[in-house]
């Protein structure tokens, strides 16, 4: 994957998407900042920034994207693909339901997922070295552009939907006592089924990601 280092950047993830406008990027095509000042989050959350975290956007053409992937679960698809890597470098990261990295009961970062014409693009959050307050960091020491080496081949290989919820799915019992947002609303994630989209339900209702 072709990746363009930046120093500081209001955004990866909107300067990405102007470089699409133009149509001169080659995808599959990543942006990387040492510093963002005006970060993305979900539900429109800034995601502070802390110079020596990982703030990450790439995109992929939605045609080359794993067949079976339904894209309202491509959060999970993503952040589970990446969650595998930081695994076997012996952290303890898992993923909070549908797209938040944790280490025991605090977010250390997210992914956020959005379509831009026939494309996919992917916006990662990490507190790699250091944290803002409420926040945790990643529990272990890795280099950044050897973690996005391993990530980036990683993707490559388009691992189907279906293998990486096999796993996902064995995890899903440490987000009982967390919650999840949907139409603003704060919904306790021991009242939900799982489903093999990546969706969720409860009280009958089918929840997506939608990030």
């Amino acid at each position: 994957m072709q990746t363009l280092y930046l120093k500081t950047i209001g955004s990866t993830q909107n300067h990405l998407k102007e470089l699409l406008k133009t149509k001169e990027i080659k995808l599959p095509f990543a942006v990387v900042a040492d510093a963002q000042t005006d970060g993305i989050g979900s539900r429109e959350n800034r995601w502070n920034s802390l110079e020596g975290n990982l703030f990450l956007s790439f995109a992929i053409e939605i045609k080359n994207l794993p067949k079976d992937l339904k894209l309202e679960s491509a959060s999970i698809y993503f952040a589970y693909i990446l969650k595998i890597i930081l695994n076997s470098l012996n952290s303890d990261v898992w993923i909070k339901w549908p797209n938040d990295f944790y280490i025991k009961d605090k977010k250390i970062g997210g992914m956020i997922t959005n379509i831009v014409d026939d494309s996919l693009v992917c916006g990662v959050g990490l507190n790699m070295t250091t944290q803002p307050d409420g926040f945790a960091k990643l529990d272990i020491e890795v280099c950044r552009e050897e973690l996005l080496q391993k990530y980036f081949k990683k993707i490559e290989k388009k691992i189907s939907w279906k293998q990486v919820f096999s796993k996902y799915e064995l995890e899903f019992d440490k987000n009982k006592n967390f919650f999840t947002h949907n139409k603003g609303l704060r919904i306790p994630l021991e009242d939900v089924r799982l489903q093999s989209d990546g969706s969720i339900v409860r009280n009958g209702e089918r929840i997506y990601s939608l990030r």
